[in-house]
């Protein structure tokens, strides 16, 4: 069986680098993008399994490329989890309210993050 194909977005290198590096030592193949902006031209073409996604992002934000995957999207239906440093009960339902299907605070334990990747993309 193929690896799950990841999207981690986040317009911080430092923390797509660790999210990809921690990934991919589970044995998933990640691919990055730097905004929502750039994830939606990134997911044109290619199939994932699960997307990751940060909410305070230039061009486009974590929310708006939310809404814009769940709306008009080959990946509607494709789980998105919210990796932020945003802990507020009205960000988390407002990332609930665009279709997230989980959120993890920064900083992150490995461990963690790929629990929850296994549980929603297994």
């Amino acid at each position: 069986m193929a690896p799950r194909k990841i999207l981690a977005v986040d317009d911080s290198k430092t923390m797509r680098d660790m999210v990809t590096f921690t990934l991919r030592k589970a044995g998933f193949e990640v691919m990055e993008a730097s905004d929502g902006q750039n994830a939606l031209d990134v997911m044109r073409g290619t199939r994932f399994d699960l997307i990751i996604t940060d909410i305070n992002m230039p061009i486009m934000d974590g929310i708006t490329l939310i809404k814009n995957v769940r709306s008009a999207s080959d990946h509607r239906g494709v789980p998105i989890l919210i990796l932020t440093t945003e802990s507020d009960d009205a960000k988390k339902a407002a990332g609930k309210s665009a279709g997230a299907t989980g959120w993890l605070v920064k900083p992150f334990s490995p461990d963690k993050l790929v629990d929850l990747v296994h549980r929603v993309c297994p």
